[in-house]
């Protein structure tokens, strides 16, 4: 008995069609009338393709992405009277180079805490490189307010970043220790563009010396819990817990959303939900027909909602009846913390 190869009989005529020449037209007796000949199923002139499109010679390469990480490694951001540096990097690398900054920028440093992740200059009124970086007056007074800059950095709501601020504090004469750093405040305007420009230089500091990191094993203590956190009964998520106030945490969702292309139909803050469309790919084609028709509207099928509790925000979903797809609310849920954390 021989056993024969279908593959080494049979043709492969995957690229024919794209590549074979167009025939010649009926020629038609010259006897014959032509009135009385016609096309039963007219097809419309259309341009040659080029089969090499469909086919190419090599695989395309691809895309330089480095500029684009590069620019996204420090990213200010703000929200509710708050701006922060973020960084994709972790904290035990930045600290040395938050040091660095300060000493190169005439601040010095006259107190700190790695594990607080505070960094205090000294008094900025008696070098001129320190007055001119904090946009203190050229032409200082006896009795001008004394003042000095605060850095604060502390481990990000995504992981393996750093989130840093920066303040100007007035002092009473030379502190004698680390000021706390308090609270939620509300900068004037003024400080607040005063702070996005020492975020932004600090920026540029820190990329400029990528190459010189070291690690500080201190400000590793730094690290503390996860900010987000997944919450699940068995192997199903059933929420996500956020230690954050509730309008960051509602920054974060809405980026988390657009981030995983997961489109919103409606929101509203105040009552704190997002209505979303978490059909598949799939279940939002209808098919052959969908690529002559314009782009479904988005449907609400999933329920995003937030709820502060005690300290903590906690993020939950819930699946419409009207809905009866595949997607369920812990799939959300867990893709909601992919890209949140």
């Amino acid at each position: 008995m021989t056993a024969l190869s279908g593959c080494s009989l049979l043709e492969d005529r995957t690229k024919r069609y794209v590549s074979a020449e167009e025939g010649k037209p009926l020629q038609l007796p010259a006897s014959a009338d032509e009135t009385r000949f016609s096309q039963a199923m007219p097809i419309r002139d259309v341009e040659v393709a080029d089969a090499s499109k469909l086919y190419p010679s090599e695989l395309p390469r691809p895309p330089d992405m480095t500029s684009e990480i590069l620019d996204e490694n420090y990213v200010i951001e703000e929200l509710d009277g708050r701006v922060w540096l973020l960084v994709n990097d972790v904290p035990g690398r930045i600290w040395p180079a938050a040091n660095a900054y300060m000493a190169d920028r005439g601040l010095g440093v006259g107190f700190d805490s790695p594990q607080l992740g505070l960094l205090q200059s000294e008094l900025l009124n008696f070098s001129k490189r320190a007055r001119e970086l904090a946009e203190l007056p050229q032409d200082p007074g006896v009795d001008e307010p004394r003042v000095v800059l605060q850095m604060r950095m502390a481990p990000g709501v995504r992981r393996k970043t750093t989130e840093i601020q920066i303040r100007k504090l007035t002092v009473d004469g030379q502190p004698s220790e680390l000021v706390p750093w308090s609270g939620i405040v509300s900068p004037t305007a003024e400080a607040l563009e005063l702070q996005k420009r020492l975020l932004a230089d600090l920026g540029q500091f820190l990329q400029a010396s990528e190459e010189d990191k070291s690690f500080s094993r201190a400000a590793s203590g730094m690290v503390s819990d996860p900010l987000v956190k997944l919450v699940t009964e068995g192997d199903e998520a059933t929420a996500v817990r956020m230690r954050l106030d509730y309008g960051r945490s509602w920054a974060e969702v809405s980026r988390a959303l657009n981030d995983a292309e997961v489109p919103v139909v409606d929101l509203n803050r105040s009552e704190g939900w997002f209505y979303v469309d978490f059909r598949t790919e799939d279940e939002r084609e209808s098919g052959w027909f969908d690529w002559f028709s314009d782009a479904e509207e988005p449907q609400h099928t999933h329920t995003v909602s937030l709820v502060e509790q005690g300290d903590d925000v906690v993020v939950t979903a819930q699946r419409q009846d009207s809905y009866d797809g595949d997607q369920a609310a812990p799939d959300l849920l867990a893709q909601l913390f992919e890209y949140l954390y």
